[in-house]
């Protein structure tokens, strides 16, 4: 067996994730306290008890779920500390890289916490609600993809004006292409995609991450990145914007910036993991998006979603060959 450790991305939170990992693990207990501590409120009792409405937003939302992911390892280093060992490669998505930069010890929570924070904040920030949108693209190639945003750049509305930026957001899966932009180039984007045989699905977001727009979302992430000291990696974080294994601290804030306004390269990195001999992953925190990503990208790597107490206990088995 040879192992990597998946962190999700924003979207999948939800009010009362982690509940039963706090309730019976000291150490995931600890985590959301010291989160709780670091932001100096009780991100906690948002994430355990809600409003939904309060969680969902872009600057809860972030923290929430490095919390929640980061409390979920713990459990399992809690429960296996001698199945567990090192994973050869963690990746998270989007968000999620800061959730794997925490477990290789590169940045502590209460850093991570306070920076994602921040971002949150910027990304929300950066464009005015209604301007930006996003939307999944269906059963396009990606060359093709974004030749075809490309072409959508250069066109212009009824008025003469041009229709705005658009470009790939996020590479998730083969078929499967998120879009970010203005509103008008998304929206045509889906329109010129419906003829060609592929398929546009608006997404319920609140502003278009990961393309230009985000530029000024990058500048405030430097300026908190700068705040803190980036430690030795564990083992090697692959990064969103190149689907490439890093293990040098002086890259990391470089790499963090880029991701603001750069895309997620998701599939690609799942596939870089597999082709250097991942065969298994453990997708850690709420969700399991990851794991559905991971069919459609590398068939024959195994993941284990674990993100509660079942999934938690079900970890023993899945681990056990590397044991033997």
């Amino acid at each position: 067996m040879m192992l990597a450790w998946l962190f999700p991305g924003q979207g999948s939170q939800s009010v009362g994730m982690g509940r039963d990992l706090v309730e019976s693990s000291r150490a995931a207990k600890e985590i959301f306290e010291r989160a709780d501590a670091a932001l100096g409120e009780s991100l906690s009792k948002l994430i355990l008890e809600g409003p939904e409405s309060d969680l969902t937003l872009t600057a809860n939302a972030q923290p929430a779920i490095v919390t929640t992911s980061i409390a979920a390892l713990a459990a399992i280093r809690e429960k296996y500390p001698e199945l567990l060992g090192m994973p050869r490669f963690a990746a998270g998505h989007s968000l999620g890289e800061y959730s794997a930069l925490v477990a290789a010890g590169a940045l502590s929570l209460e850093d991570a916490v306070r920076i994602v924070r921040a971002r949150g904040r910027a990304m929300q920030d950066a464009v005015p609600p209604g301007v930006g949108a996003m939307a999944a693209i269906m059963g396009m190639e990606a060359a093709r993809l974004e030749e075809l945003c490309k072409e959508v750049e250069a066109e212009k509305d009824e008025a003469g004006a041009p229709l705005g930026v658009v470009s790939c957001a996020n590479f998730n899966a083969p078929g499967q292409i998120v879009i970010a932009g203005t509103a008008k180039a998304v929206a045509r984007v889906g329109v010129r995609a419906g003829e060609e045989k592929g398929k546009a699905i608006p997404l319920k977001v609140s502003a278009p991450f990961h393309c230009a727009l985000m530029r000024p979302a990058g500048a405030v992430v430097g300026a908190e990145l700068e705040k803190v000291d980036v430690k030795p990696l564990a083992f090697p974080v692959v990064a969103n914007v190149d689907a490439r294994p890093n293990t040098e601290p002086t890259r990391v804030k470089e790499l963090l910036v880029r991701q603001v306004d750069g895309a997620v390269r998701w599939e690609q990195a799942v596939r870089l993991m597999h082709d250097e001999g991942i065969t298994h992953a453990i997708e850690i925190g709420p969700g399991k998006v990851l794991a559905g990503l991971g069919k459609r990208i590398a068939k024959e790597m195994k993941i284990a979603s674990v993100g509660d107490v079942p999934s938690l206990e079900g970890l023993g088995a899945f681990l056990a060959p590397a044991a033997s």
